[in-house]
């Protein structure tokens, strides 16, 4: 039976990795994500996992710890955040290269410099394209639910990629929230038992894991990791079915909010789809057809169903938690706009870079944004990009 409770979206995530119970954890400290790995050296201490947890002098270490784990045949698992992600780029492409389903709980922190311990989303960012499939997390409910789907999706035959479920420092990963919690024996009957076709460790077959790759093999080990990450849509779609068959709670890709009549709507990720909820439904009660889309999954990018979902849309805002400094916005207005191209050419859109080193974002911005927004449908020239509440 499941139970309500109150917890932060860290002590959510930690709870559901007790409830996994993996088979080897590695970590270093790093505000905002510190909590997860002390509530699972507590749980370790205390006789609840039998997880084999790796104090590493360093988030590259841990990575490193993960990919030889993981290789090994066992599930394994970290936690990190910003400039301790950024410390494992290198290793990131290798797990997913590897093809070793590692999970790790990302917190997203602003990337130094100047130094920031607040939330953004520019160290996940950064590791866009390193081969990760990353799942974004609104509220500590999700960081909890995409916890215990996230093994089933990684593991997955037709996919093998390691998977980062993201929330947002501070704002989820701290702050209270009311909670469902599953009972155990659920979430561990959801989870299920990681028995890998093939590793290190077995003795019937010899295999080597992460060998030099030459020009005569480079490009295909490529395309496998390109249509793992394309066969990754469908069992994401699967696993969410299941998961809401079993608990209850429904997942897509996106989340589509009151888009049904939408002329101008906005898309963003994590924690500021609350305060964006309460700002479509104001703008509601006053007779504009504002909408919102929350996106879930970064990666793989849902490209054609967001160009569906945006069809009748006018004129859309895109919000970046992080500025990608191409001189012409972030990642997710790049990925959308591209989306968009030859689908729904006629959305005039216009990114908006937002919350960056943890500012707020309030229901009067999400008012500017609408109100420019309309005004781009009624003739007036939308920019490409521009910071929205920012001082000066």
């Amino acid at each position: 039976m499941s139970r309500k409770d109150r917890m932060s979206g860290n002590q959510a995530i930690a709870v559901a990795i007790r409830q996994i119970n993996p088979d080897v954890i590695a970590a270093f400290p790093i505000t905002p994500s510190t909590e997860i790995p002390q509530y699972v050296s507590a749980f370790k201490a205390d006789g609840l996992i039998d997880t084999e947890f790796i104090a590493v002098e360093s988030e590259h270490s841990a990575m490193s710890a993960c990919i030889g784990a993981s290789a090994a045949g066992v599930r394994a698992m970290t936690a990190t955040s910003s400039a301790g992600m950024a410390l494992m780029y290198e290793l990131l492409y290798v797990a997913a290269s590897d093809r070793l389903p590692i999970v790790m709980a990302a917190v997203n922190r602003a990337l130094t410099g100047p130094i920031n311990i607040n939330a953004d989303h520019s160290d996940s960012m950064g590791a866009k394209d390193s081969g990760w499939i990353q799942i974004y997390s609104e509220n500590a409910q999700e960081a909890y639910d995409n916890m215990l789907m996230a093994h089933r999706i990684a593991e997955h035959p037709d996919v093998l990629l390691p998977v980062m479920i993201c929330q947002d420092g501070f704002i989820t990963s701290h702050a209270i929230e009311n909670i469902v919690i599953e009972d155990d024996e659920s979430a561990r009957a959801f989870t299920g038992e990681y028995n890998p076709a093939k590793h290190l460790l077995n003795p019937k077959e010899s295999l080597g894991v992460g060998p030099y790759s030459v020009s005569a093999f480079y490009m295909e080990m490529k395309r496998s990791q390109f249509e793992a990450m394309n066969n990754a849509r469908k069992v994401i779609r699967d696993v969410s079915e299941d998961f809401a068959k079993r608990m209850g709670r429904s997942y897509g890709m996106f989340e589509a909010y009151r888009m049904e009549d939408a002329e101008t709507a906005v898309l963003l990720m994590g924690s500021s789809a609350g305060t964006g909820k309460d700002a479509v439904d104001a703008l509601r009660e006053k007779g504009v057809k504002a909408g919102l889309v929350k996106l879930r999954v970064f990666r793989p990018f849902p490209a054609e169903e967001l160009a569906t979902v945006f069809r009748g849309v006018k004129a859309l805002g895109i919000m970046d938690k992080c500025d990608g400094f191409s001189g012409n916005g972030g990642p997710l207005g790049a990925e959308v706009r591209a989306a968009l191209y030859g689908k729904s050419d006629g959305i005039k859109t216009c990114n908006y870079i937002f919350g960056l080193g943890g500012r707020d974002i309030k229901v009067e911005d999400f008012r500017v944004i609408f109100g420019e927004l309309k005004d781009g449908i009624d003739g007036k020239p939308l920019p490409d990009c521009r910071y929205i509440g920012v001082r000066g």
